[in-house]
């Protein structure tokens, strides 16, 4: 697949003025690397109604808390209880935080009519696999839980994230099938990681000079994943779970120039088998990481809107 020409003209501008690359950063400078990219390249931040700081308690007292940020779109009301969608950034379980992705909860929260949560999971290497997990399924626990206190609906929730944060909204919703718990009315996943160790195609093609190398990708692996047999749990790669039924009905928004795309079309086909409902929405010539980019691809802004309102006819309903 062409990459779009606004895409290539981004490649052009960070290879020819030579970025470090992520696997060529340390932990540190990876991280202020990704949030300097997102304050550049997203669009204004919308207002909306309220932005509240939620802080999670953790199970035990001495593990502290898991932050998190809760948007009311701009046309609700103090008092309407809403449906709410958790949101799980993207960054390889590395890098991300609630404020590079404050805009695009925002543009959630107006497109959708929904309430967002944006929750802050502890990052790797210092937070190695299954924490990230493990946050991320607290955030909704605790969050359903307290509904009432954060003026939500705990029967009208979604699941949503980008990369590493699309494959945290899909482990949550395999865990929470296989608990036999409340289940979300939509999985919202923006070209997810489902395969750690795959060798499809689009590994191959887009594996060199299209945003996400091979390099970056082994270099969030490793540091997500130092011990080797977690490589193989279905917790890290949601396609090796087994089973896909009993799921959540699932939104895909992808980009035709990321190594992760067969990867993201694999599990669609393996939920699609399994009976749940799936859509695919697949942007070509766009690359990894396009969505958060709505000042420089008018596609990302195409994908907002759409992704909103998914959740919203998911929720509404």
């Amino acid at each position: 697949m062409a990459l779009d020409p606004q895409a290539k003209a981004l490649l052009d501008m960070v290879y020819r003025v030579g970025a470090p690359r992520f696997h060529e950063l340390d932990v540190h400078q990876a991280r202020h690397s990704f949030e300097k990219l997102q304050f550049a390249l997203r669009p204004e931040a919308p207002a909306v109604a309220s932005v509240t700081d939620v802080p999670i308690p953790r199970l035990h007292a001495r593990d502290g808390v898991i932050m998190a940020r809760l948007y009311r779109p701009l046309q609700s009301r103090s008092d309407d209880v809403l449906p709410v969608t958790f949101y799980f950034h993207g960054g390889g379980w590395c890098v991300g935080n609630i404020p590079s992705y404050d805009v695009l909860c925002r543009e959630l929260a107006n497109h959708s009519g929904c309430a967002v949560l944006s929750v802050d999971y502890c990052l790797a290497p210092e937070h190695p696999f299954p924490a990230p997990v493990d946050d991320a399924q607290r955030a909704v626990d605790w969050s359903l839980a307290n509904a009432a206190l954060l003026g939500v609906d705990p029967a009208r929730f979604a699941l949503a994230g980008d990369s590493a944060g699309g494959t945290l909204s899909a482990v949550t919703a395999l865990q929470m099938r296989n608990r036999g718990g409340p289940q979300a009315a939509l999985q919202l996943l923006i070209y997810p990681c489902t395969d750690i160790l795959s060798q499809r195609p689009s590994r191959r093609t887009y594996a060199s000079g299209f945003f996400l190398d091979t390099e970056s990708l082994a270099w969030f692996f490793e540091k997500y994943l130092p011990n080797q047999d977690d490589w193989q749990d279905w917790r890290a790669s949601p396609l090796l779970a087994g089973r896909f039924d009993g799921l959540p009905p699932a939104t895909f928004i992808v980009a035709g120039c990321d190594p992760l795309t067969d990867d993201c079309k694999a599990y669609a086909e393996a939920l699609r088998e399994a009976g749940v409902v799936v859509t695919v929405h697949e942007f070509e010539g766009m690359v990894h990481g396009f969505f958060t980019l709505g000042k420089f691809f008018p596609q990302s802004n195409e994908a907002v809107a759409l992704g909103g309102r998914a959740l919203g006819d998911a929720l509404k309903g």
